[in-house]
Parts: C-alpha cells; structure tokens; sequence
C-alpha cells in the first residue's frame, strides 16, 4: 500500500509501554510533505517518546510507521537515516576542536564513506569545499568560516549543527527543541533559518516556545498524556477549551 502523494509520514496506532505505563498510546499522525508540522504538549505528554519511534531509537508496542509507502516499523535507526530522515541536533556532531567547514566537510564526507580518509585528491576536496561554502551560506556562518567551532556562540553552534544536518541531504528533518537555551535574538534567527531550509524538504519539531510554532508550523498537533488532544492550524488548537486546560493544568 502506498500513501498519498502529499503524505511523507503515516504512524498509525504508534503505542510505547515502559514496564505498563503508555508514554504513548495509539497516537495516528499523518505529516504532509514538505510541510513544517509541530509536535507541541505539556511536560511528559509524550513528545520526546514519539520522536523516538519515529527515528527508530525505540521500537513501539504497538503500531506500524510508514515512511513514502514503506513500512520502516522494524527498521533500524541506521537504515531509517540512510532514507532520509535525520534528527537534529542529536545526529549531528560538532567537532570542537575542528574549524567550523571542517566540521561541515567532515558530514559531507559521511555519504561518500570517505570520513576519515585524511588523503584525498586535490579535486574531490575542492569539490567538497564548495558545497561547504554553499551550506555556510545557507544558515549565515559564511563569515565564521575558519573559526574554531568552540568559540561559537550558542546560536551559532546551533546554526553549524544545521549545516551539517543539511550536508546529509535530509527528506525529513525531525528537530528536537531547536530554540531551547537561547536568547530572543538567536531564537528569531533560528526561526528563521528553520523556515528556509524548510524549501523542498519536510521538517517535523516539537517546540515548547509556541511563538516559533505559530509563526511556522502548518500543523499543529496536540499531545497530553501520551495521546492526541487536538490538531489543525495554530489558530484553531489554541483555541480550543481542551489545549488550554492540558497547559494550564498539565505544567510539571
């Protein structure tokens, strides 16, 4: 059975049991491709939990998750990379003593199998230093080319964590608390950041900060205790009498 062509994700019945307790419970969810879709809900609603039976860091007990028409329910976190889903900011690695492109071309290396090969052709390394420079570009760290990646500021450093998310050629980006930690500032360029490599591929976050997921998301859907409470527009879950009292009631 294939899925529509407007759908990229489709978990069905996705249940997690931790020794009886549901920290998931037959959750349906159908993420549209190349949409932003957020996953939002009150402290231990289940958001973490789902995240990682989406990328395969927990099997479920229940439910099957199907990824462009295939069933990748029992695949391997490895395999689901290799198709296109990466997690942010826990799949990519910033090598603190490496040069901020040196940390990109190392994850533009992954694919070829080439990571750690230290002697390469002049030409397959400047073929490699422009698309560096291409992704650099691409989330503002042009300028901080050369620096070391442990002088960064925060907001920076989650900025290289993008270019190297983004040099493993992603279909979906799953991003975990993206804003978490920063300041206003680095939290509008993050933003704003999500918003463009969002261009042709298919992000699905959870965010607590719900100006970032009103200003971004084309659906939102709505966990408390593990289970779907509401979905649609920012507008509409808001709104809604059930949404307001998990947040006011459910904050631990």
């Amino acid at each position: 059975m294939n899925l529509p062509a407007d759908n990229i994700i489709e978990a069905r019945g996705l249940t997690k049991r931790f020794h009886g307790f549901a920290a998931v419970s037959e959750v349906d969810l159908d993420v549209r491709r190349h949409s932003i879709h957020a996953l939002i809900g009150p402290n231990g609603a289940g958001k973490t939990t789902f995240f990682n039976l989406i990328t395969k860091f927990l099997a479920p007990s229940e439910g099957t998750i199907r990824y462009n028409g295939d069933d990748i329910t029992a695949e391997s976190p490895a395999r689901v990379a290799r198709r296109g889903i990466v997690r942010s900011f826990q799949i990519s690695a910033i090598f603190p003593r490496m040069t901020v492109a040196e940390n990109v071309r190392i994850a533009l290396q992954r694919p070829l199998g080439t990571s750690f090969r230290f002697w390469q052709s002049e030409s397959t390394l400047d073929r490699l230093s422009e698309r560096v420079d291409e992704l650099l570009d691409a989330v503002g760290l042009g300028a901080w080319r050369d620096q070391s990646a442990a002088g960064l500021p925060y907001g920076r450093k989650r900025a290289l964590e993008f270019a190297t998310t983004l040099a493993l050629e992603p279909e979906l980006m799953l991003l975990d608390e993206p804003t978490s930690g920063l300041g206003s500032e680095d939290v509008d360029r993050i933003a704003d950041l999500i918003r463009k490599v969002s261009a042709n591929r298919t992000i699905l976050m959870v965010e607590h900060n719900l100006s970032v997921v009103a200003r971004l998301a084309d659906t939102i859907t709505v966990l408390a205790r593990g289970k779907v409470l509401a979905e649609g527009a920012y507008a509409d879950v808001s709104a809604d009498p059930r949404v307001i009292e998990a947040y006011i009631g459910g904050e631990e």
